[in-house]
């Protein structure tokens, strides 16, 4: 089975723009919440920080997210169709 390589770039970066808008919105209404989950998920103490989240900052985010996931998921299709 071939995967279309474009497809599967864009359903990767669409995935990844929503999880980073689920992501950013709950930096937004937990913010210790996910500071201690982050922290848990690095093996960090990050009680002393802080998350400095704005408007520019979320967007900016999402687009770097999503252009890294959409290549990323490109050539993962176009490596696996090389391997069949």
């Amino acid at each position: 089975m071939k995967l279309d390589a474009m497809k599967f770039g864009i359903a990767s970066a669409i995935s990844a723009s929503i999880l980073w808008v689920i992501c950013s919105t709950l930096v937004m209404l937990m913010p210790a919440m996910t500071m201690g989950v982050s922290g848990n998920m690095f093996h960090l103490q990050l009680n002393d920080m802080d998350w400095h989240l704005s408007f520019a900052g979320v967007v900016s985010g999402l687009i770097a997210w999503a252009v890294m996931a959409g290549v990323a998921g490109w050539l993962i299709a176009t490596v696996y169709n090389r391997l069949q």
